[in-house]
């Protein structure tokens, strides 16, 4: 990438900027959202409360469709104004997290002045945390009446998407970003590793034209690219720069607002995405620090086109080389699988379930977590003859003993109170007249035992997770409710 000597000489280099930001994060982190799933109530009273600091004007500028109110908030005196908008889909809320954290940010007073000052003086923010609140409370995708708000950039039949639309034409920001979340299996590329931050300048039409307005973007995100690769090295990606005609980004480009995705993926070891969180604020920060004197221009276009593409190579477990016999047949498998979360009345407001989405030869995927099964045979977990009366029955030493025999389900007389989180108990549980089927197929729950040569069961695999039964301390097991 190519840098600019003056602008050397003059400015900290962007990765520095980035690393302080990434480094203070802490210091700047909004204590009262901790995880993923929280709602619109919970964020109200931090904007509510931003209208006494006088470096913010906090309005509400409409209402969603459930009539919860929309906030917009404007910090910042310069003259290129930036419009960022986060969490149009209400299940992807790790930008919005991360702008609570910009508020916090911009407030202080700390080693960070110059920075925080830069941006001040260069840029004038216009924010919109949660576009979508409706969809926040269900944590789904779409609005309350059920349409993809960045898919009603054409037809504006949402309010929030006429919202979203009137704010760009009233406010005619030179900058957007429109902050979102995708699959935790996207890649970088072919390679094993996470599209942890996956970035886009839009096209406009299905030529992918560029003109002056996508360049800006483009040359902000090789900059931000650069500032990202020190935390996350290979491991930020693009997002297809395929023409979404019905989308905003799109569209928004298109009318003259040079616009900026950020997708947050996957990282491992970070399910409620609060590395990721820290990224993105630091990746923001970098990115208004660049805006703010056309530091951009820095940077070289054709580098943009140098980020590999977002690709889908990632399962959450892949089981190689593991036998599986049946009908005769006696078959060497790969198995891919895969865990939703399913909406559920307990602390955490889901639970996991898992999914078997490949098998076969799967040489060119990989897993977060991957289990070498050479020697082994796969079977299909039984499910347990006598009933248990309660799951006080299940002590960790019985249900230990009832995996090592193969079994993965029992049929219990109570089943557990609708708060208990399946996570926690030690099988998969179902009732007396439940009907159970653990054999190996596509889109089936992941259920089953590997048996070494002399069929004794080496590993459990319950609602898709991996339990070494030889190991010399067996973790807690995860089960289903079914």
């Amino acid at each position: 990438m190519t840098f600019l000597a003056t602008q050397c000489q003059t400015h900290k280099p962007i990765a520095q900027i980035a690393g302080q930001a990434f480094e203070q994060h802490a210091t700047y982190k909004e204590p009262a959202v901790s995880h993923r799933r929280f709602k619109h109530e919970d964020i109200v009273p931090l904007l509510e409360q931003l209208k006494q600091h006088p470096l913010f004007e906090v309005q509400v500028v409409g209402q969603s469709v459930e009539a919860r109110d929309i906030y917009l908030v404007k910090v910042g005196t310069g003259k290129t104004k930036v419009m960022l908008w986060s969490q149009m889909h209400g299940d992807e809320p790790t930008a919005t997290m991360a702008l609570l954290d910009l508020f916090n940010f911009l407030q202080k007073s700390d080693a960070l002045d110059p920075v925080r000052q830069h941006i001040l003086q260069n840029t004038t923010l216009y924010i919109v945390p949660m576009l979508n609140p409706d969809g926040a409370e269900q944590y789904k995708r779409r609005n309350a009446l059920g349409l993809d708000l960045n898919r009603d950039a054409l037809r504006l039949q949402s309010p929030e998407a006429r919202l979203l639309k009137s704010l760009r034409d009233s406010l005619d920001p030179e900058f957007g970003f429109n902050l979102h979340d995708q699959s935790r299996h996207y890649t970088v590329g072919t390679t094993p590793k996470p599209a942890t931050i996956s970035f886009l300048a839009p096209a406009y039409d299905h030529a992918q034209s560029v003109n002056e307005v996508r360049d800006r973007a483009m040359r902000t995100i090789v900059g931000m690219n650069e500032a990202l690769q020190q935390f996350i090295p290979g491991q930020v990606a693009k997002y297809s720069d395929e023409h979404e005609p019905r989308a905003f980004g799109d569209n928004i480009q298109k009318w003259g607002t040079s616009v900026i995705l950020i997708e947050s993926g996957g990282y491992k070891g970070d399910p409620e995405k609060q590395y990721i969180r820290q990224l993105n604020f630091a990746s923001i920060v970098s990115a208004l620090h660049l805006i703010g004197d056309e530091g951009y221009k820095a940077y070289d276009r054709k580098d943009y086109f140098k980020i590999p593409e977002n690709e889908r190579y990632l399962f959450d477990l892949v089981l190689r080389g593991v036998r599986y016999q049946e009908d005769g047949q006696n078959t060497l498998l790969d198995v891919g699988i895969n865990h939703s979360e399913v909406k559920a009345a307990n602390a955490k407001g889901f639970y996991q379930a898992s999914s078997i989405e490949e098998i076969g030869d799967m040489s060119v995927f990989y897993g977060y977590e991957e289990l070498d099964a050479a020697g082994l045979t796969l079977v299909p977990g039984k499910v347990y003859a006598s009933p248990f009366k309660n799951l006080s029955e299940l002590t960790p030493a019985r249900s230990l003993q009832l995996l090592q025999e193969g079994y993965t389900t029992v049929r219990v007389e109570t089943l557990p109170h609708a708060t208990v989180n399946p996570l926690e108990l030690p099988l998969n549980v179902t009732t007396l007249s439940g009907t159970v089927n653990h054999r190996l197929g596509l889109d089936r729950g992941a259920h089953f035992v590997l048996q070494d040569e002399k069929g004794q069961v080496r590993y459990a695999i319950v609602n898709g997770f991996v339990y070494d039964l030889q190991g010399s301390r067996p973790a807690l097991f995860h089960g289903l409710v079914l």
